[in-house]
């Protein structure tokens, strides 16, 4: 049998949080005045505890940044919390780090340095395995916008994968979409370099025109591009030299005869 307020197997305890206050806080226990910035326990109907009286004052912060410690820390420490604080810029709660237990940050600080350079060999082989990957996806990228758009002069399909996929751009090239190669995440960006590279676009901003003015005034240049882009170059639709008929049809390779009235000689 399972003891008295024992948590059932199998279930997730709730992670202990510690919050950095934005303004002056005072202990629901203690009654301590806290001032601002104090590392506070959020305990329900006791209100904001100070660390002493939550008996977390025993424990040492361990700063966001180093994953490896930070994974062994918290599962070496019996008890430990998150430390979040309130970003003004993003309007939410981020992590800070870790309180854990001292000996604990001690036993991962050394196990950690005893496998530092195999760990840095595999961290070098997975960076080696994400830039072949981002290599073969801009190539795909590329290959894509040459399709839908073979008018495209030669070299421009490889700068807009390249610049669409770009690492940490948020750009379209790095949704899951654009993994797919969705043909509607593709088209946004030949219209994002198009905009770009073949309208006065950049002058308007430079000139302070407001974003959405400035891509509604270049929105017909911007198409009457991808228009001629999504026709195949002349080279691919005739040979040199040769012309149209009169009906429209092609000459053919091997006689210049109109595919049309060609006939086979008896």
């Amino acid at each position: 049998m399972e003891n008295a307020g024992s948590e059932p197997r199998g279930k997730k305890t709730e992670e202990l949080k510690v919050f950095i206050s934005h303004r002056a806080s005072v202990c629901g226990e203690c009654h301590e005045e806290l001032g601002t910035k104090a590392w506070v326990f959020l305990a329900g109907d006791r209100g904001a505890l100070c660390l002493t009286c939550a008996d977390l004052d025993h424990l040492v912060f361990l700063p966001s940044g180093d994953t490896a410690v930070t994974r062994r820390a918290r599962k070496l420490s019996t008890l430990a919390a998150v430390v979040l604080k309130w970003s003004r810029a993003r309007k939410r709660y981020e992590r800070q780090g870790l309180l854990v237990e001292e000996d604990a940050l001690h036993e991962a600080e050394a196990s950690c340095l005893v496998d530092e350079e195999a760990r840095a060999r595999r961290r070098e082989r997975a960076a080696l395995r994400r830039a072949e990957q981002d290599e073969a996806f801009v190539s795909r990228f590329a290959a894509r916008v040459r399709e839908l758009f073979p008018g495209c002069s030669q070299g421009r399909e490889t700068a807009i994968a390249e610049h669409a996929c770009e690492k940490y751009s948020g750009r379209v090239g790095r949704s899951a979409a654009a993994r797919s190669l969705d043909d509607e995440t593709v088209r946004l960006a030949v219209v994002a370099h198009v905009r770009h590279r073949e309208t006065a676009y950049d002058e308007m901003l430079a000139d302070g025109e407001d974003r959405q003015e400035a891509r509604a005034l270049v929105r017909g240049e911007v198409e009457a591009v991808l228009e001629r882009w999504r026709r195949p170059p002349a080279s691919q639709t005739s040979l040199p030299g040769s012309a149209p008929t009169a009906s429209g049809a092609k000459t053919s390779i091997d006689t210049g005869t109109p595919r049309a009235a060609r006939q086979v000689s008896p």
